[in-house]
């Protein structure tokens, strides 16, 4: 089909280059360089499909997800945000995005082109800040997608409940003056090691492309992120049925810094126990699924969690999506 090519990445799979010449660039990044991209498992063959958005850091190489969306009927799709993965540039500022409502306009583009191959249906499908922005984006978009499907997603701030809201004001007013200004965090590399095969693993991927440390979080970044999840927290009103899925533990509160491998069967990103208090205000359908052993990415969770995952994804894909 026109516009697509072989991904250097995967073999099977195909790629289209979503050009955005007019979208916003900071600091010293090129301007008009900013693209995204639309990754395809092989040929379409069903009459449904599902669209994919990555996490932070992150990108897409998990095929056996795609695989399992396959199975239950769906020609798998991903997008490679602006500044992310296939889509990343030199001199452009890894994962940097001032407000999430700007990635409506690659989103836009890419539902355009899963239209125009003629779905009856697409299911919207997000990880981790992948699923807070499939979340704001389905919000927007009423009548565009047969169901949400989100791993992990990042749709409230770790921690206490006054976190966010009493931080946001600072990020808010930081990002005024300096919104790419990189914030002194650390990451413990913990989340890498239960997931690398480089550390005991399972799995295989690209160390430039996911958990690269040029992914700096940066002022404008993290204000944004608050945002949408301040917006959530209002309540949304997403009119398709919504599926969350998420582990059932969080390293938050009971693991130290040190490395024990109880991290391979948690969530050591984000806090579970506050995205399951959030999930009810996506909408007015909601499955909450938590699995036990889960990591932050639960299809990256040991055989049997994954299995199960993908279980509960085509019972709720059967059940409910349009």
């Amino acid at each position: 089909m026109s516009g697509w090519a072989d991904d250097a990445l995967l073999s099977g799979y195909h790629t289209r280059t979503i050009p955005l010449p007019d979208e916003p660039t900071y600091a010293l990044e090129p301007e008009g360089s900013l693209s995204a991209t639309l990754i395809r498992r092989g040929e379409p063959t069903h009459r449904r499909a599902v669209l994919y958005i990555h996490g932070w850091s992150d990108y897409f190489f998990q095929t056996h997800a795609a695989d399992a969306f396959h199975e239950a009927g769906y020609d798998f799709h991903a997008i490679e945000l602006r500044r992310y993965g296939r889509s990343l540039r030199t001199g452009q500022l890894a994962g940097f995005v001032a407000e999430i409502e700007h990635y409506a306009v690659e989103l836009d583009a890419a539902v355009a082109i899963l239209s125009e191959q003629g779905y009856a249906s697409i299911v919207l499908a997000g990880h981790s800040t992948g699923g807070l922005v499939a979340a704001l984006y389905a919000n927007k978009r009423p009548g565009t997608f047969g169901a949400l499907a989100l791993n992990s997603p990042w749709i409230e701030f770790q921690g206490s409940p006054i976190t966010r809201p009493a931080a946001h004001p600072l990020m808010r007013a930081v990002s005024r003056v300096s919104p790419t200004t990189p914030l002194p965090l650390v990451d413990n590399g913990h989340y890498l090691r239960a997931i690398s095969k480089e550390f005991g693993g399972e799995w295989e991927f690209d160390r430039n492309l996911k958990g690269d440390p040029a992914f700096r979080v940066r002022v404008g970044w993290l204000r944004a992120i608050m945002q949408g999840q301040a917006r959530i927290a209002r309540g949304l009103d997403i009119d398709v049925p919504i599926l969350v899925v998420t582990a059932t533990r969080s390293a938050m509160g009971i693991l130290g810094p040190a490395w024990t491998d109880e991290y391979r069967e948690l969530d050591s990103v984000l806090d579970v126990r506050r995205i399951a208090e959030r999930a009810h205000d996506l909408g007015r359908h909601v499955t909450l699924v938590r699995i036990p052993g889960a990591l932050h990415d639960v299809t990256l969770s040991a055989p049997p969690v994954r299995a199960q995952v993908f279980e509960e994804l085509r019972r709720f894909l059967r059940a409910y999506a349009v």
